[in-house]
């Protein structure tokens, strides 16, 4: 386990766990993950869900710092960030993992 040199506030780790409880948003967030970039048209081709739809849990990606978009003309081109998720999943294993360790210490010598 690594030391996070940027820790994610409270704040920050509950909206990502909100952004990433939604389904729709996870398979979005894989979706753009695959590639360097990917065009919000092509998001919105390949899930059967309404553009405006798209756009929304895009939003919630973008709040919640997994993802960021820059403009090209009238497309909006999508990556990851990856340092963020990094930090995310770093820290809720530092978290969530002695917890988890404890409790099944707990359950083998009760």
């Amino acid at each position: 386990m690594r030391v996070n040199e940027n820790p994610l506030s409270d704040t920050q780790m509950q909206r990502i766990a909100r952004a990433l409880a939604d389904p729709h948003r996870f398979s979005i967030l894989e979706r753009i993950a695959r590639e360097p970039e990917v065009a919000c048209k092509t998001l919105v081709a390949e899930f059967p869900i309404t553009q405006a739809t798209i756009s929304h849990h895009l939003k919630e990606l973008v709040a919640a710092e997994l993802i960021e978009s820059r403009r090209v003309g009238q497309c909006a081109m999508l990556s990851r960030r990856d340092g963020v998720l990094n930090n995310f999943i770093n820290q809720l294993e530092a978290r969530l993992l002695p917890i988890v360790q404890e409790r099944a210490r707990a359950s083998v010598s009760g």
